[in-house]
């Protein structure tokens, strides 16, 4: 399933993909353009392809991981042969690990399997960046279309404030009002795989650009909406199970005279209304408290 940073930073690379060339050390790349992803003959498709026109043209393949895959470099090997077969260009695939919770012993850049014996292995060599490893200043004195990977780099909680600012300079002089937005939100975005809200949101308050964003303003407004609704949920089951703990108790006292403080305090801390109602059936078929609550 599609999460927000997937659509956050294949927009990135489509509205940038020199941006991102330069990052993998292909500054000296020529032209580039995006050609479409589609491998649905197989059901597959690769994260971003970018075509380079150089003097004989060629592709990279970009997978953008937060989380781990174990069968990630299969996929890979997967992507680059179908992507060969049909633009029939050398295909260069490298994937990008967002965090550590990405990375696995697996991922080592070289994905081969052993056909039988007397046959050599069969597969691919293909590129790991491990964004927390790269010092973060590459990123900031790169494109600006990768500027949003900058927290997620080799950089302490400390230092992010300062590294906040270095991009809203870059931003400022280099970026057009509406591409602002477009880098803030997709940093806002990316930022939350690696530090919490409460964090984000004080170091982004400041910036003009995402108060401007749009798409920002709708993320902020779904997520109030979202914490409304979480709310009342909880609101109301706690609602349904105070009004539980009364009836077993009540039911109770009527069958087995008052609860004294140690299976008050049982009671009080159970939560689980389904629990609470099998518990207040339960009445009619035990004859103490003690009985009722041996398995609470």
């Amino acid at each position: 399933m599609a999460t927000p940073f997937d659509a956050t930073l294949k927009d990135l690379v489509e509205a940038y993909p020199r941006d991102w060339l330069a990052q993998l050390g292909l500054a000296d790349a020529g032209p580039a353009s995006l050609i479409d992803a589609d491998l649905s003959t197989v059901s597959a498709e690769a994260d971003k392809v970018i075509r380079v026109e150089d003097a004989m043209p060629w592709l990279l393949h970009l997978e953008l991981q937060a989380s781990r895959d174990p069968t990630l470099p299969r996929r890979v090997l997967k992507y680059n042969v179908l992507l060969h077969d049909r633009h029939e260009l050398p295909v260069h695939s490298a994937v990008v690990l967002l965090r550590p919770e990405a990375d696995h012993r697996e991922l080592t850049g070289l994905y081969q399997y052993q056909p039988p014996p007397a046959h050599g292995p069969t597969g691919c060599c293909y590129e790991v960046v491990r964004l927390w490893q790269r010092p973060v200043e590459e990123v900031l004195q790169a494109g600006i279309g990768t500027l949003p990977l900058a927290p997620l780099c080799r950089v302490g909680p400390e230092a992010l404030p300062a590294v906040v600012r270095r991009m809203e300079e870059r931003l400022s002089g280099e970026a057009a009002p509406a591409d602002q937005g477009k880098i803030w939100t997709a940093t806002y975005i990316l930022m939350g795989l690696r530090y919490p809200p409460e964090m984000v949101a004080p170091l982004l308050r400041g910036v003009r650009a995402m108060k401007e964003s749009s798409t920002y303003q709708a993320i902020l407004a779904e997520g109030i909406e979202r914490g409304i609704e979480q709310g009342i949920e909880r609101g109301v089951e706690q609602g349904l199970s105070r009004g539980a703990r009364n009836s077993l108790l009540l039911v109770g006292t009527e069958r087995f005279g008052p609860a004294g403080p140690a299976v008050r305090a049982t009671i009080e801390a159970t939560d689980n209304l389904h629990r609470l109602e099998e518990l207040t059936r339960r009445v009619l078929h035990v004859s103490n408290w003690d009985e009722l609550l041996n398995d609470v």
